[in-house]
């Protein structure tokens, strides 16, 4: 049963976090998207700051859950993208680089919220003051991870489209062809490949290197800027 709490407790610090973190981000790309001339989400209803117009149910909901419920390393979550027509942007090539980067940065600004948030935190009772911190730590760990790893330079990932913007006509449209199979590879590389070879005896930390690591040194960072 005191197990059955701690989950539950658990996983209330984590769902403001998540919810803002994944939600926000995808209504920044809209609001980018706007002010470059792109007013398709505005008309999908979707250039919103209510979190409840970006949840994905399996995104948001069903795949952060099982993350917690199975005591996975790390949190991961998803929200649903916001519609853009990329060719309506004006100037494109900025205007690409803009939306894309609007996520991740929310995401920091987030980060540096909580930080200064924790900060400052009011002397509460200790079970609030407890649950309040760790609601915090859980934010700022959160979207320093989501912008490190939106900002991998592989498409369909913001970083991705980056690097698609400012690539040459040519390797642009070999980027722009990589969107579909983009996510398996990722996901081949990041969790598959790291499964396989550790059945081999290998340590192949990939996702520790490429995203928790750099997403610790932003954390630092942000810290000894901020507080």
């Amino acid at each position: 049963m005191n197990h059955i709490i701690d989950v539950i407790i658990s996983a209330t610090t984590w769902v403001l976090p998540v919810l803002f973190a994944v939600t926000l981000h995808e209504a920044a790309h809209g609001f980018a998207a706007k002010a470059f001339g792109d007013d398709t989400a505005q008309r999908a209803g979707r250039l919103s700051l209510n979190p409840i117009r970006h949840i994905d149910p399996v995104g948001t909901i069903v795949i952060p859950g099982l993350l917690l419920l199975t005591g996975a390393p790390f949190l991961f979550g998803y929200a649903k993208p916001v519609p853009v027509a990329f060719h309506r942007l004006h100037p494109q090539r900025l205007g690409i680089i803009g939306v894309a980067i609007a996520g991740p940065a929310i995401n920091i600004v987030l980060a540096i919220f909580s930080i200064m948030l924790l900060a400052w935190l009011p002397s509460f009772s200790p079970a609030m003051n407890d649950w309040l911190g760790k609601t915090l730590n859980n934010s700022i760990a959160l979207n320093c991870v989501l912008a490190v790893f939106n900002m991998l330079p592989i498409p369909p990932l913001d970083g991705g489209r980056v690097l698609t913007a400012i690539s040459p006509a040519p390797i642009a449209r070999v980027l722009m062809r990589m969107e579909k199979a983009g996510m398996v590879l990722l996901i081949a590389l990041v969790f598959l490949l790291p499964y396989v070879t550790a059945q081999l005896g290998i340590n192949l930390p990939i996702f520790q290197w490429i995203v928790v690591e750099p997403a610790m040194w932003l954390i630092n960072f942000l810290v000894s800027f901020f507080v």
